[in-house]
Protein backbone atom coordinates (compact mmCIF):
# COMPACT_ATOMS: atom_id res chain seq x y z
CA UNK A 1 0.00 0.00 0.00
CA UNK A 2 1.42 3.73 -0.56
CA UNK A 3 1.65 6.02 2.56
CA UNK A 4 -0.57 8.35 2.82
CA UNK A 5 1.97 11.28 3.33
CA UNK A 6 2.77 10.94 0.09
CA UNK A 7 6.08 8.61 -0.21
CA UNK A 8 6.07 6.05 -2.25
CA UNK A 9 6.32 2.65 -1.55
CA UNK A 10 6.35 -0.63 -2.51
CA UNK A 11 2.70 -2.08 -2.00
CA UNK A 12 2.34 -4.86 0.55
CA UNK A 13 -0.75 -6.99 1.55
CA UNK A 14 -2.06 -6.82 4.82
CA UNK A 15 -0.17 -8.86 7.07
CA UNK A 16 -2.55 -12.12 8.77
CA UNK A 17 -2.12 -11.90 11.96
CA UNK A 18 -4.21 -11.67 14.59
CA UNK A 19 -2.31 -9.51 16.83
CA UNK A 20 -2.59 -6.91 14.54
CA UNK A 21 -6.63 -7.24 13.75
CA UNK A 22 -8.31 -3.93 13.29
CA UNK A 23 -12.95 -3.73 12.99
CA UNK A 24 -14.12 -1.12 10.89
CA UNK A 25 -16.95 0.74 12.67
CA UNK A 26 -18.78 3.97 12.08
CA UNK A 27 -16.96 7.14 14.77
CA UNK A 28 -19.09 8.31 17.58
CA UNK A 29 -18.52 11.79 18.81
CA UNK A 30 -16.02 10.44 21.47
CA UNK A 31 -13.95 9.77 18.60
CA UNK A 32 -13.70 13.10 17.48
CA UNK A 33 -11.18 14.68 19.03
CA UNK A 34 -8.91 11.53 17.91
CA UNK A 35 -9.74 11.31 14.42
CA UNK A 36 -8.74 15.29 14.20
CA UNK A 37 -5.43 14.46 15.83
CA UNK A 38 -4.83 11.48 13.33
CA UNK A 39 -5.80 14.29 10.43
CA UNK A 40 -3.29 16.61 11.45
CA UNK A 41 -0.46 14.15 12.23
CA UNK A 42 -0.89 12.99 8.79
CA UNK A 43 -1.08 16.72 7.53
CA UNK A 44 -4.12 16.19 4.92
CA UNK A 45 -6.77 18.85 4.99
CA UNK A 46 -8.45 19.11 8.20
CA UNK A 47 -11.89 21.36 7.04
CA UNK A 48 -14.84 19.46 7.04
CA UNK A 49 -14.21 17.33 9.41
CA UNK A 50 -17.83 15.69 10.58
CA UNK A 51 -17.26 12.59 12.89
CA UNK A 52 -20.59 11.47 11.76
CA UNK A 53 -19.62 10.82 8.14
CA UNK A 54 -16.46 9.19 9.19
CA UNK A 55 -15.67 5.19 9.53
CA UNK A 56 -13.08 4.25 11.65
CA UNK A 57 -10.42 1.54 11.66
CA UNK A 58 -10.20 0.38 15.82
CA UNK A 59 -7.26 -1.85 16.82
CA UNK A 60 -5.87 -3.42 19.71
CA UNK A 61 -7.81 -2.43 22.86
CA UNK A 62 -9.66 0.07 20.78
CA UNK A 63 -6.60 2.15 19.58
CA UNK A 64 -8.14 4.56 16.71
CA UNK A 65 -5.47 3.32 13.65
CA UNK A 66 -7.11 4.87 10.29
CA UNK A 67 -10.23 6.89 9.38
CA UNK A 68 -11.95 7.98 6.47
CA UNK A 69 -15.33 9.76 5.59
CA UNK A 70 -17.60 10.94 2.45
CA UNK A 71 -17.95 14.65 2.55
CA UNK A 72 -20.99 16.06 0.80
CA UNK A 73 -20.09 19.16 -1.44
CA UNK A 74 -22.96 22.06 -2.48
CA UNK A 75 -23.04 21.07 -5.99
CA UNK A 76 -24.37 17.48 -4.76
CA UNK A 77 -20.85 15.96 -5.33
CA UNK A 78 -19.64 13.36 -2.47
CA UNK A 79 -16.01 13.49 -1.95
CA UNK A 80 -14.14 10.22 -0.39
CA UNK A 81 -12.08 12.46 1.75
CA UNK A 82 -9.66 12.67 5.23
CA UNK A 83 -8.63 9.00 4.51
CA UNK A 84 -6.02 8.35 7.47
CA UNK A 85 -3.76 5.92 8.39
CA UNK A 86 -1.28 5.56 11.64
CA UNK A 87 2.17 5.81 10.36
CA UNK A 88 2.77 2.58 12.80
CA UNK A 89 -0.23 0.71 10.75
CA UNK A 90 0.57 1.29 7.13
CA UNK A 91 0.40 -1.51 4.94
CA UNK A 92 -1.46 -3.70 6.50
CA UNK A 93 -4.90 -3.20 4.98
CA UNK A 94 -6.57 -0.65 7.03
CA UNK A 95 -7.08 2.30 4.54
CA UNK A 96 -8.51 0.05 2.40
CA UNK A 97 -10.83 -1.68 4.20
CA UNK A 98 -12.36 1.71 5.29
CA UNK A 99 -12.24 2.97 1.35
CA UNK A 100 -14.00 -0.17 0.05
CA UNK A 101 -16.31 0.09 2.75
CA UNK A 102 -17.36 3.96 2.20
CA UNK A 103 -17.30 2.36 -1.53
CA UNK A 104 -19.95 0.20 -1.06
CA UNK A 105 -21.84 2.45 1.32
CA UNK A 106 -21.68 5.50 -0.81
CA UNK A 107 -22.15 3.94 -3.97
CA UNK A 108 -20.77 6.07 -7.80
CA UNK A 109 -19.98 8.18 -8.33
CA UNK A 110 -17.59 9.17 -5.80
CA UNK A 111 -14.87 11.89 -6.68
CA UNK A 112 -11.49 12.24 -4.25
CA UNK A 113 -8.56 15.16 -4.40
CA UNK A 114 -5.22 13.66 -3.75
CA UNK A 115 -1.76 14.68 -4.28
CA UNK A 116 -0.43 13.01 -7.92
CA UNK A 117 1.52 10.67 -6.81
CA UNK A 118 -1.09 9.05 -4.89
CA UNK A 119 -3.38 8.28 -7.75
CA UNK A 120 -1.85 4.89 -7.76
CA UNK A 121 -3.28 3.89 -5.00
CA UNK A 122 -7.07 4.85 -5.81
CA UNK A 123 -6.67 3.62 -9.38
CA UNK A 124 -6.63 0.16 -7.61
CA UNK A 125 -10.53 1.37 -6.28
CA UNK A 126 -11.75 2.08 -9.69
CA UNK A 127 -10.87 6.00 -9.49
CA UNK A 128 -9.96 7.46 -12.84
CA UNK A 129 -8.37 10.87 -13.01
CA UNK A 130 -10.36 13.90 -14.67
CA UNK A 131 -8.54 15.40 -17.24
CA UNK A 132 -10.70 17.14 -18.58
CA UNK A 133 -11.48 19.96 -16.54
CA UNK A 134 -14.95 20.83 -18.20
CA UNK A 135 -16.27 17.15 -16.69
CA UNK A 136 -15.68 18.68 -13.29
CA UNK A 137 -18.31 19.77 -11.52
CA UNK A 138 -18.51 23.46 -10.16
CA UNK A 139 -17.18 22.66 -6.78
CA UNK A 140 -14.09 20.25 -8.02
CA UNK A 141 -13.45 23.34 -10.65
CA UNK A 142 -12.83 26.22 -8.16
CA UNK A 143 -11.05 23.65 -6.27
CA UNK A 144 -8.70 22.55 -9.30
CA UNK A 145 -8.03 26.81 -9.91
CA UNK A 146 -7.11 27.15 -6.23
CA UNK A 147 -4.67 24.40 -6.21
CA UNK A 148 -3.00 25.16 -9.30
CA UNK A 149 -2.38 28.81 -8.58
CA UNK A 150 -1.37 27.73 -4.81
CA UNK A 151 0.64 25.17 -5.58
CA UNK A 152 2.27 26.58 -8.44
CA UNK A 153 3.90 28.91 -5.96
CA UNK A 154 4.16 27.09 -2.46
CA UNK A 155 5.14 23.42 -4.48
CA UNK A 156 6.30 23.66 -8.23
CA UNK A 157 6.16 20.43 -9.93
CA UNK A 158 3.78 19.35 -7.16
CA UNK A 159 -0.12 18.32 -8.50
CA UNK A 160 -3.00 17.62 -7.12
CA UNK A 161 -4.88 14.99 -8.66
CA UNK A 162 -8.92 14.86 -8.68
CA UNK A 163 -10.50 11.48 -9.61
CA UNK A 164 -13.72 9.94 -9.61
CA UNK A 165 -15.28 6.68 -9.54
CA UNK A 166 -18.37 5.43 -11.40
CA UNK A 167 -19.36 2.57 -12.41
CA UNK A 168 -18.30 3.00 -15.84
CA UNK A 169 -14.86 3.24 -14.54
CA UNK A 170 -15.01 -0.50 -13.45
CA UNK A 171 -16.35 -1.76 -16.96
CA UNK A 172 -15.17 -1.31 -20.22
CA UNK A 173 -13.31 1.88 -19.07
CA UNK A 174 -16.26 3.82 -20.32
CA UNK A 175 -14.74 7.17 -18.54
CA UNK A 176 -11.81 6.78 -19.22
CA UNK A 177 -13.08 8.17 -22.56
CA UNK A 178 -14.26 11.10 -21.03
CA UNK A 179 -12.21 12.54 -18.82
Amino acid sequence: MIPIEGVQGPRREPVADPEIAFRIRPATADDAPVVRALIRRVRINPTGLDWRRFLIAEGPEGMIIACGQVKPHGDGTRELSSVAVDENWRGRGAARAIIERLQQRAGPPLWLTCRSGLEPMYTRFGFQRVHDRRALSPYFQRLDRLARLLLGILRPGEGLAIMVWQESCTSEGALAAQV
